[in-house]
């Protein structure tokens, strides 16, 4: 795929119109996405995620020197060996959480909180827990200099989930484990949806979507190849 340049964009580079242009472009290209991802199983995004993808502005949770390349449709790095996501995961992970907004989200990883940012724009309540400390601090002072009051961050071991404020009707799971880690399966709520990535430390691991039914009862579908960065702490 090719990626967009920003440079042939007809707006002053750094302005908010220049970014709001390269955004409806980055969204375009999701939507391109989607389609090619259907040798998998179709995935569509719903036209609400996508208003939030073009919303967001990812610009913010980039490190200075890449945001020229804030808007590309491909993985970033944010320092700490830790990488801001492709922005078609974000949306596809988002999507397949189907949040409204009376939902309370766990999130597993907040990085540089742009996935924070784009759940607290679909569900009522974000509990987001980063285990690299200098990544928490920067993402919580971001995302609340960015409004985001719905936004709870705080430093620790996500695999351990957060019960104080369990159940959840959505977890999303932004590094790949090995095994499942039980503590996040128990803190579903029962109707709930769950996704993450699992499959080890390798280059490649299986998108999993979880969801549990009224009695408790888990289901699994794997829905497409992904590469993420390695879950850590003591699940």
């Amino acid at each position: 795929m090719e990626f967009l340049k920003p440079q042939a964009a007809k707006t002053n580079p750094g302005s908010e119109d220049h970014y709001a242009l390269t955004r409806r472009h980055m969204v375009e290209e999701i939507v391109a996405m989607s389609r090619e991802t259907g040798a998998y199983k179709p995935r569509p995004i719903s036209a609400k995620v996508l208003s939030v993808m073009a919303k967001v502005p990812r610009h913010r949770f980039i490190q200075e020197g890449s945001v020229y390349s804030a808007y590309y449709n491909r993985p970033l790095p944010i320092g700490h060996g830790q990488t801001i996501s492709q922005p078609y995961i974000v949306a596809l992970m988002t999507e397949l959480l189907a949040l409204d907004k009376q939902d309370t989200v766990l999130e597993v990883g907040t990085g540089s909180g742009y996935q924070s940012a784009v759940l607290a724009e679909m569900a009522g309540k974000v509990y987001s827990v980063e285990i690299i400390e200098p990544l928490a601090v920067r993402a919580a002072k971001l995302l609340g200099d960015l409004g985001y009051a719905n936004i709870q961050v705080k430093l620790g071991d996500g695999s351990k989930g957060w019960p104080e404020y369990a159940p959840f009707d959505g977890i999303i799971v932004t590094a790949a484990a090995d095994h499942m880690p039980q503590p996040l399966v128990d803190q579903l709520k029962p109707g709930g949806r769950m996704v993450i990535p699992v499959g080890g430390w390798s280059y490649i691991q299986e998108l999993i979507l979880i969801t549990k039914d009224q009695d408790g009862m888990i289901h699994q579908e794997n829905v497409l190849p992904v590469s993420f960065v390695p879950l850590t702490g003591g699940y």
